[in-house]
């Protein structure tokens, strides 16, 4: 089943979300190369792709998993959560309709 993994950035730490991004995207890397990505990105502090110093307030990612368990586990163990750039998560069962 698909779940939306939401984290909400916890303020000021812009410097470093950008210096763990690395390792994030490697296990956002392996859920795609495993076909269960569906999407994954951040939520722009400002009304721009790049929002230089405003930074983020989040992200959104949308993957398979085998339960609510097994996408709860994935995000606990994941380098945003473990450092604190994520001040707070959730994950909720999604079900896509389109495209």
């Amino acid at each position: 089943m698909l779940y939306a993994l939401i984290g909400q950035d916890a303020p000021g730490l812009l410097e470093q979300r950008l210096a763990v991004r690395a390792q994030h995207l490697a296990r956002l890397e392996a859920l795609r190369e495993q076909g269960r990505l569906v999407l994954a990105g951040p939520f722009p502090a400002v009304d721009s792709p790049d929002p230089g110093p405003a930074g983020f307030t989040g992200s959104l990612i949308v993957a398979e998993f085998a339960s609510l368990s097994e996408a709860e586990q994935w995000l606990a163990e994941d380098v945003y959560v473990r450092t604190g750039v994520y001040a707070s998560t959730q994950v909720r069962p999604f079900k896509k309709v389109l495209p």
